[in-house]
């Protein structure tokens, strides 16, 4: 304890550019597998800035500011590294009555926790239009049927006819003027400007974060794309949809993932000139060893993975994955990836097995379970926190964290037991 004390005394006569610049290195370092000067932590905020600062929920996703002062809050409370948060806005989802996700004050009470409802929004017999032209059928058909205030988009001549140029501009221009279409487009701006003014106040946010010494994980992303079995299966199939089309209709199936990975690569390429972003967020959820089995997996999911994590790489993106579920059946799969170029971050895997399979592959991002913050004795959350320090943090390579990206309903308390103990016993 005393230790620690003497730490926060040190770390309180550093300037917050310093401090930033010492965190971020740890990060960097950590994540390229290397070893940094003691092993980072990283927060997961989520719903414990609502938890931890007695916000209603629902003000997160429609207060950029309530959001960042909670932010601020509890990162100079516990002075982490870094930090994660879900800055979304459910305002877009609301103008455009979306039918895929419930929000706190939207679908769900207002302190209730964000939820996705997965659909078959994109039919078995959708796949030959999805392949000819998965654009055209997006904008004409997937959108109007998962926003209720894009109904009128199914009545568009079809994008293809937009080369066409002069001789097609009337069909447009006709179309464009209908009530259901006009309709259509007017949601669509007052979306776009509720997700332009939201996102100025996220970059702002960051700024001020970054002023007080806090930068967030991954650094620099240009967004979230998926594992192209998970891109097939999320938003478009559905579980019960991908899991009939494995044995119907493997290779269209097959197909399709080979054309949203491509489609995903030019999007994060072009996101990355945009935002200037150098890192991409990878959530899986369907290749765990509880999902499918080895065979499908080796047909259906990993080749097609490696190959866009691949390709990500080559064009200067660092993948930040994270392996959802339990990946210990599949760990030797991910040593064929470049070795330090991605950064893992794991839930239910054995975290002790994870860095002995793949630290040599990879940065590990997790170990904390978030259930062993809750209501744990402090005296357990040191042990594990040493444990985690001196056996996955061996060598570097490690970023300790919650397993999930979430860390409601966690003691605030405990956390703080936690964090201390991480820089305590996380030095080399």
């Amino acid at each position: 304890m005393v230790e620690t004390n003497v730490a926060s005394a040190t770390a309180q006569e550093k300037t917050t550019d310093q401090l930033r610049a010492e965190r971020a290195k740890r990060i960097v370092d950590a994540g390229e597998n290397r070893q940094p000067d003691r092993v980072p932590i990283s927060l997961a905020f989520g719903m414990f800035l609502a938890q931890s600062e007695g916000i209603p929920r629902h003000e997160l996703y429609e207060n950029a500011d309530v959001l960042a002062e909670a932010m601020e809050k509890v990162a100079l409370r516990y002075e982490p590294d870094a930090y994660s948060v879900m800055a979304q806005s459910s305002a877009p989802s609301r103008i455009l009555g979306e039918v895929m996700t419930k929000w706190p004050g939207y679908g769900l009470g207002p302190d209730d926790s964000f939820q996705f409802h997965e659909g078959e929004y994109m039919k078995a017999e959708d796949y030959d239009a999805f392949l000819a032209d998965p654009g055209d059928w997006s904008v004409r058909s997937y959108l109007p049927r998962t926003y209720s205030a894009l109904q009128g988009l199914s009545d568009l001549p079809h994008l293809g006819m937009a080369s066409f140029g002069h001789y097609s501009m009337g069909a447009f221009l006709s179309s464009l003027g209908t009530p259901q279409v006009a309709s259509a487009l007017d949601a669509l701006a007052k979306a776009a400007q509720a997700h332009v003014s939201w996102s100025a106040m996220v970059v702002r946010n960051i700024k001020r974060m970054a002023a007080l010494g806090f930068l967030p994980l991954p650094y620099g992303s240009a967004g979230i794309v998926e594992a192209p079995f998970d891109y097939m299966s999320d938003t478009l199939r559905g579980m019960r949809g991908i899991f009939l089309d494995m044995r119907r209709s493997p290779q269209q199936l097959l197909a399709a993932e080979e054309k949203v990975c491509d489609i995903q690569v030019q999007y994060a390429v072009a996101r990355a000139k945009v935002t200037g972003g150098k890192s991409v967020l990878i959530p899986l959820h369907r290749g765990s060893d509880g999902f499918i089995s080895l065979q499908m997996f080796e047909r259906f999911y990993w080749p097609q993975l490696k190959d866009f994590i691949v390709r990500l790489i080559e064009a200067g993106i660092t993948p930040y994955v994270f392996y959802e579920g339990c990946w210990d059946q599949r760990l030797e799969y991910l040593t064929e990836l470049p070795k330090g170029k991605t950064v893992g971050k794991f839930q239910q895997s054995n975290i002790f097995k994870v860095k002995e399979v793949v630290g040599d592959t990879m940065g590990i991002i997790g170990g904390m379970p978030v259930s062993m913050l809750l209501s744990s004795a402090p005296s357990q959350v040191r042990e594990l926190t040493h444990k985690l320090c001196q056996e996955v943090g061996k060598g570097g390579g490690f970023i300790m964290s919650t397993d999930i990206s979430e860390m409601e309903g966690c003691s605030p308390e405990l956390v703080k037991v936690w964090v201390d103990a991480t820089k305590e016993f996380g030095k080399y």
